[in-house]
């Protein structure tokens, strides 16, 4: 049988100055039309590698793909002249990238980009302004005609990713790459993103090749799955027969950390808090953010906030350390007013109360090296640590954190977005803080580095008394984390309660709501799911 898409033997190898690094070696894989099948894997498994490699996307140098065939509909696309392959690519084989801010042009509105997109392959400027229309009021963004003469910032981060799914699908590809589409999204807006997936799927009959680090991605969405594991497929299968019976250890490894499965945290006897918050509100203008928010935060608590983008629990995060000025309200530390005090007393303050922000890209300076990152913190508040000392604390923090003590010579750019996300965590820690609010900070980790990130912030919550903000859409991870869980919508908290509280029995619809749209890893969970879901819709 000829498979629409197959993949056979890739190998693809990065020169750099350590030596070579092996990213994809042998990798062997098909699709059908009409089918999708979920490349799962942990970050560095070369799984974007190996669709990068598909589209044409790998810079050579330093990268070089080094064997293999890449069949699409009958033709191999590594032995195609240029000109052959930019014929296929957007017309007959899409991408949809892991993050929409950094692939849509800032300057241009992102009607002038789905237009482009069409032209660039023919299209009269006429016909291209009509089919964008379609395509931007097909997946569901509001008012399409004035949306058409926005730009990519004035969107929501799941507006962004519906816009990159309209520009690929703007002319009709046979084949749909979609890369991470929902790690950032909050689970409704991935709930969405995914059913509309699926339904423009069985519209046109294309494939899709769903990357993706998210078991419950994977049993929501793909028929199949290829495991990949340092560079290498190391099994695959049916979706349910791969979760149920699953015969490689790395797969059994990745199937046991996936998170929400354990024990919740017992309910506690509330104490004297350390964090008392009052009506606390913020206005922007005439627009209210966040409106009579209040809640109680003890020593050693992790109080989860969750709620979708726009809820206002981010706003409320960057308050709490005076990133924003609220508008109104007290948020008590220890007995002192944070919102009234002065700036000097405010920086003394600053090493007890740690921030992990949730793109880890724009919160690392690009400048420094891992090493400056982490030390910068002793530079600022030298009475934490001595000198001599500096360097035996920093490769403890990056084991800590799942990474290698070498990498410390290192710049950002040259991690992953989960790896980036430990630095900054590694950071956050060098302080030794009192209270950590983690705003999505382990939403683009791994299965088994979130489990391992999530074991290490619980540890150093029992051992050294720190208190948590935990800021999350993944709420099987809020599930196994918090004690407290405060639900948010348009500014205002609808629930809150102990976590067992409002997961097995909520009381407002909102929260039913969310929980039904969250993914579970389990193929079958996962269809009751679903189910639950459109009953509530």
């Amino acid at each position: 049988m000829t498979r629409f898409l197959d993949v056979r033997d890739l190998s693809v190898d990065f020169h750099t100055v350590t030596g070579t690094v092996h990213a994809v070696r042998n990798v062997s894989f098909y699709l059908d039309r009409g089918e999708t099948l979920a490349i799962l894997g942990e970050s560095g498994s070369g799984k974007s590698v190996s669709s990068s490699a598909i589209m044409d996307l790998i810079d050579m140098p330093p990268g070089k793909i080094t064997s293999g065939e890449i069949w699409f509909d009958g033709q191999d696309l590594l032995r195609m002249p240029a000109s052959a392959r930019r014929e296929i690519n957007g017309r007959r084989i899409a991408m949809i990238f892991q993050d929409p801010l950094s692939h849509l042009n800032p300057v241009y509105s992102v009607g002038w980009q789905i237009e482009e997109a069409l032209t660039a392959h023919g299209a009269d400027r006429a016909t291209a302004k009509a089919e964008a229309l379609r395509l931007v009021r097909r997946v569901g963004i509001p008012d399409p005609e004035t949306s058409l003469q926005k730009y990519p910032h004035e969107f929501s981060g799941g507006q962004r990713q519906r816009l990159m799914i309209a520009m690929a699908l703007a002319l009709r590809p046979d084949l749909l790459i979609a890369d991470e589409p929902t790690t950032a999204l909050d689970v409704t807006v991935q709930a969405e993103v995914l059913a509309l997936l699926k339904e423009l799927q069985l519209e046109t009959g294309m494939g899709v090749l769903i990357i993706t680090h998210d078991l419950g991605v994977v049993a929501e969405i793909a028929d199949r799955v290829a495991v990949m594991n340092g560079g290498a497929v190391v099994e695959t299968g049916a979706t349910h027969e791969v979760y149920r019976n699953p015969q490689h250890p790395y797969t059994a490894r990745l199937i046991a950390a996936a998170p929400g499965k354990g024990e919740m945290h017992p309910e506690q006897p509330r104490r004297e808090p350390v964090l008392s918050v009052r009506k606390v509100r913020k206005q922007f203008g005439q627009f209210t953010a966040v409106e009579d928010v209040s809640f109680d935060l003890m020593e050693g608590e992790t109080l989860a906030i969750v709620g979708e983008s726009g809820s206002g629990k981010s706003t409320v995060a960057k308050m709490l350390l005076r990133l924003e000025e609220p508008s109104g309200g007290q948020a008590l530390w220890k007995g002192r007013d944070l919102f009234a005090m002065p700036p000097a007393e405010l920086f003394k303050l600053r090493r007890d109360l740690q921030m992990v922000f949730q793109d880890p890209t724009q919160s690392l300076n690009p400048r420094m090296t891992v090493w400056q990152l982490i030390t910068e913190a002793w530079v600022i508040h030298p009475e934490i640590l001595p000198r001599d000392r500096w360097k035996a604390r920093v490769a403890e923090l990056l084991l800590q954190v799942g990474l290698k003590p070498e990498m410390a010579s290192r710049y950002p750019h040259q991690f992953s977005g989960g790896q980036r996300q430990r630095i900054a965590i590694a950071r956050a820690l060098a302080l030794e803080p009192k209270l950590i609010i983690c705003d999505e900070a382990v939403s683009a980790l791994d299965v088994s580095v979130q489990a391992q990130v999530i074991a290490l912030l619980d540890d150093l919550r029992k051992r050294l008394g720190i208190s948590y903000v935990f800021i999350a859409h993944d709420l099987p991870v809020v599930r196994d984390f918090a004690d407290q869980v405060m639900v948010m919508q348009k500014g205002r908290v609808v629930e809150l309660g102990p976590v067992a509280q409002v997961f097995d029995a909520p009381r407002a619809a909102y929260t039913q709501r969310l929980l039904a749209a969250g993914l579970d890893p389990d193929p079958d969970v996962q269809a009751e799911r679903r189910k639950a879901r459109l009953a509530l819709a």
